[in-house]
């Protein structure tokens, strides 16, 4: 029996990009459709106040449909994005939008956009760049999405599957509106691709970045750490060489610095802005603090954040809401812990030779980004080569052609590979946030920049004689979520 070979990685890329693009050409036409048959819940949209501080551009006297049009997808969170983007942070709950998003807006609205500017006013085109920027952000995190995929799963079908699964994830509404969801998606995985084959500094760079897109971005710090834990305990342990375990931990606490860094100067900026020079009388609660957290603030004090504030029974439809993508979560980890119990309890400590040798995530800072492709690519071989010949026998002795979980060599390819383990421990601690501590309904678009979730989906989409039925339920669960984002986000109808 004749194995068809795999496509080349180029032809995945194309198609890639197909997708992506398609896919924001799909949401857009449903936004579109949705505005036009269905009225808006909330009408206030287009209203606009003047700046506190810095004057407002006017906008014609009667806009034009289209700009009506554009300024009407201001809605729910885009509104504090396009007011940052417009006039600055002017207050206190402003700051909970962090301000790579507004930033960007306003600049492209100064530059690229400008012209458009006095031919369908100032906020229409804040609003236009916000969709420009996030469709076209959404289009490279697709690529980096799947170049991430393929370096840390080493199966290029696999990493098709799951790249596919991303570009019409339920969350697709917020990755083609005014939310900083695109360009996190793209500075996360930019950043975890670059570090997953060496090219460290512009890792931090992106990732450092991704922490003023969205707060949750300080979190990919904790890849930083876990790199850093192993190659300290090699260093020390293994090589018995104490200097350069003391050199490895300095240079690991500095990456990790740099990437909570912007994050942190935003605060200081806020706390600046909100508390240096205000009478006593003005003063806010959380100036007074020991640590003047305006984040944390704001999210308890505005929107009722807080460790389990959200279990209360009037909750339970957005319990019901936000369940599909934290099963899928939960399941993801489970069956990882499951299936590589040493490895995960271990935290990645307890393994065999080959697997670390394998596992990108322990890469040593000396290796260059070609040695990490070619092995990459030879593991591929490998492992292609295995399981062809796996099927040959399979069907020499009329088995079934599915190979179970057990019979993989000892390097797993795939999501039960070792190099997978931080980014499963990374959306366990993701998971369990959004459960316990945040709105939950959230957690849809929160936990929707998760890699694990997307190759664990591919995975179980691999055993059809087992899992059609998941993988029939998953592509419903999306088209579902996408179809019903598209028809009541964007009129303003309470969603996720």
């Amino acid at each position: 029996m004749v194995q068809t070979p795999n496509p080349p990685i180029h032809l995945h890329q194309a198609l890639v990009l197909k997708s992506a693009i398609l896919s924001r050409l799909i949401v857009l036409t449903l936004i579109i459709i949705s505005r036009a048959l269905v009225s808006p819940y909330d009408t206030s949209a287009p209203l606009n106040s003047p700046c506190l501080t810095t004057p407002t551009p006017t906008n014609n006297t009667h806009q034009s449909r289209i700009a009506s049009a554009i300024e009407n997808g201001i809605v729910w969170d885009s509104v504090y994005f396009v007011r940052s983007a417009q006039c600055g942070y002017e207050y206190e709950q402003s700051y909970a939008f962090l301000p790579f998003l507004p930033f960007s807006i306003s600049f492209f609205t100064r530059t690229l956009f400008a012209p458009f500017v006095t031919i369908i006013g100032h906020r229409p085109v804040l609003a236009f760049s916000a969709y420009v920027i996030n469709n076209f952000a959404f289009v490279l995190a697709a690529l980096y999405f799947y170049k991430l995929s393929i370096t840390i799963l080493k199966d290029p079908l696999i990493s098709l599957r799951a790249t596919i699964l991303f570009c019409f994830n339920p969350a697709s509404i917020f990755y083609s509106s005014i939310y900083s969801e695109s360009l996190y998606a793209l500075l996360s995985f930019g950043g975890l691709y670059y570090f997953v084959t060496g090219g460290n500094n512009l890792a931090v760079i992106f990732l450092a970045l991704s922490g003023v897109a969205r707060s949750n971005g300080v979190l990919n710090a904790g890849y930083i750490c876990f790199q850093t834990m192993h190659r300290a305990y090699d260093a020390m342990f293994q090589k018995k060489h104490v200097t350069l375990a003391l050199q490895i931990v300095i240079v690991g606490a500095l990456r990790s610095a740099c990437i909570f860094a912007p994050f942190v100067a935003f605060q200081a900026y806020g706390y600046y802005n909100m508390c240096v020079g205000r009478f006593p009388d003005e003063i806010r609660p959380w100036c007074k603090a020991r640590i003047p957290l305006l984040y944390n603030y704001i999210q308890s004090h505005y929107w009722g954040v807080g460790f389990l504030r959200y279990f209360q029974l009037k909750q339970l439809p957005n319990f019901l809401l936000a369940s599909p993508i934290l099963s899928l979560a939960l399941c993801a980890v489970v069956h990882y812990a499951k299936s590589r119990p040493l490895n995960f309890f271990s935290l990645g400590f307890q393994t065999t030779t080959e697997e670390k040798s394998c596992g990108v995530m322990f890469l040593s800072d000396d290796l260059s980004r070609s040695k990490v492709a070619s092995n990459v690519e030879k593991s591929s071989v490998r492992v292609e080569e295995y399981f062809n010949l796996r099927r040959r026998k399979n069907v020499i002795k009329g088995d079934a052609v599915n190979v179970p979980i057990e019979s993989e060599p000892t390097a797993r390819p795939g999501y039960l590979s070792a190099s997978v383990l931080p980014f499963v421990l990374h959306l366990g601690f993701m998971a369990g946030t959004a459960f316990l501590v945040m709105h939950v309904q959230v957690a849809t678009r929160f936990l929707s920049s998760s890699p694990p979730l997307y190759w664990f989906a591919s995975y179980i989409m691999t055993y059809p004689a087992k899992c059609r039925r998941w993988g029939y339920m998953i592509w419903a669960y999306s088209a579902a979520y996408i179809f019903l984002g598209s028809l009541l986000f964007s009129n303003f109808y309470p969603f996720t």
